[in-house]
Order: C-alpha cells, then structure tokens, then sequence
C-alpha cells in the first residue's frame, strides 16, 4: 500500500500536467509534433509577437535522420499555434553552422557526402514555406567549400552566424541556444 501511495504521489501529477502522446501540429503538419500541458501555471501571451532565433551549429552523426534542432522551429510553431497564439505573431530564424551546415545541403550534394538523400529536405521546405529564415554562416560555407548551389534553394548565406545572431536580436528576435 507505502508503495502504491508513493507510485501515485509521484507519477498522478506528470498524467494530469501533460499528455503521454505527442500530436501533430497545425503549421507544420508532418514536422515539429508536441504535447499539450494542461493548465500550466507559466501562461504564454497570446498577443505579443514571439520571435525567436534558434542557434543551430551541430549534427547529431546519423545522416539518415533529422536534425532535431532544426525540427524545433517547427515544434516552436506548432506548440504556440496549438494553445492560441496567432500565427502571424510567430517570428522564426534559424542560424546555421559548423556541422549543421550539412544538414541544409540539396539532395545532390548531401548524396554525394551520405550516399542518400538529404532527410532534411521536407522540413526546410516546410519551414521556410511558413516564412522561416534559415541562414548559413558565410564563414562554415568558406570552410567548408559550400556554395550557394550547393544548398536547400531556401537557404539565405550571411557573412557570418554572429553577423545574422546579432543582426536578429537587434531586431527583437530572442536567442534560443542548445
């Protein structure tokens, strides 16, 4: 009975606070899915812009999966469109570097590095279908001998990760970093 009671005691509140299944969102339909928490006591502003920047500088070393990060804007948009905040009010950027630079790569090129097609692709697509930026560091691109041509025809270069992160928080964009 002791253990049944401290069962309880411990798991009840994690049933009642969120569902155990994720859901599929309402922006990026195949990407970013959530779960709903229920009543939380941290309430999100429906009414003010949420924008964010996302810091995205690693792969995750299996070229046959997505970048999690990168699947996080989409879970930003879905979470956030699911309790009521406006689409509009959602401002998103993503900013790519160092190992991640292989994950926005076309399907040629990713092919020619993985020998499959990029598992990325879709979800870019989707993203800056919605009006994501996602922008590569001009410096990993030179480092890394990536092209324009060589990228997602979505991708925007900067001169640098730091240049688009400052530039983006200038404009009230909020850092979020992994």
């Amino acid at each position: 009975m002791k253990h049944t009671f401290l069962f309880l005691l411990i798991v009840l509140p994690g049933i009642l606070f969120c569902q155990k299944e994720s859901k599929k969102g309402t922006i990026i339909t195949e990407y970013g899915k959530t779960y709903e928490v229920k009543n939380p006591d941290f309430k999100t502003d429906l009414d003010t812009d949420l924008k964010a920047v996302f810091d995205v500088g690693r792969s995750f070393g299996d070229s046959t999966k997505l970048n999690p990060l990168i699947n996080t804007a989409a879970r930003y948009l879905n979470m956030h469109a699911s309790v009521g905040v406006s689409e509009k009010n959602l401002k998103v950027a993503l900013v790519i570097h160092g190992s991640a630079a292989n994950d926005i790569l076309n399907n040629e090129k990713y092919k020619s590095k993985f020998g499959i097609n990029n598992p990325n692709t879709s979800l870019i697509s989707a993203l800056t279908e919605k009006g994501v930026q996602i922008i590569l560091c001009g410096q990993t691109a030179a480092h890394r001998n990536i092209s324009k041509s060589d990228t997602h025809p979505n991708i925007k270069f900067a001169l640098s990760a730091m240049t688009a992160l400052v530039q983006l928080q200038n404009k009230n964009y909020r850092l979020i970093n992994f």
